[in-house]
């Protein structure tokens, strides 16, 4: 057993305190959201489950879309579709690249630099979804992806000097 934890140690990132642990744990985990999003629709619409065009829909006479066109949507009020959820999922991809070099690179400020932007376009993305787009409302599939930014963000400007040196 205790091979086994010192085998998992051995690839986990060597420098000291957690940051570098927390961006590599976050990066796993986004690789397996980036998985999702290429498998289901379902969560991805959990989260833009909110479309602004419903919330006052035409009336029947009005519309001159058919009536197919929302049950296509594993959502019925959501905009998320197969080629947005996919576009999500590259997006979501790229940024855990950069947050797992930044694990094993954390003193290179240039990579550090970069991990610390991919925050700040998640939070903007989010928030402007949120507050400008409407596609998104307050709530727990919302709530994750805030915390996650908006704390690391203040983790990693806390953290600047202690890692780049």
């Amino acid at each position: 057993m205790a091979s086994i934890l010192s085998t998992i140690a051995s690839y986990l990132p060597q420098h000291e305190g957690l940051l570098p642990k927390w961006l590599l744990f976050i990066s796993a985990v986004s690789i397996g959201n980036s998985i999702q999003t290429y498998a289901t629709l379902s969560y991805t619409a959990r989260v833009y489950s909110e479309n602004p065009s419903l919330k006052n829909p035409p009336k029947k006479s009005d519309s001159t879309a058919p009536s197919s066109a929302v049950s296509a949507y594993s959502h019925p009020t959501s905009t998320v579709t197969p080629l947005s959820a996919r576009t999500f999922g590259t997006w979501t991809l790229v940024q855990s690249m950069v947050r797992l070099y930044a694990a094993y690179n954390i003193s290179n400020p240039q990579i550090y630099q970069m991990a610390y932007w991919t925050y700040v376009i998640a939070f903007a993305h989010f928030m402007s979804e949120w507050w400008i787009f409407g596609t998104t409302k307050w709530g727990a599939p919302l709530a994750g992806p805030v915390i996650v930014a908006s704390s690391s963000l203040i983790w990693m400007w806390l953290q600047w000097e202690y890692y780049v040196q």
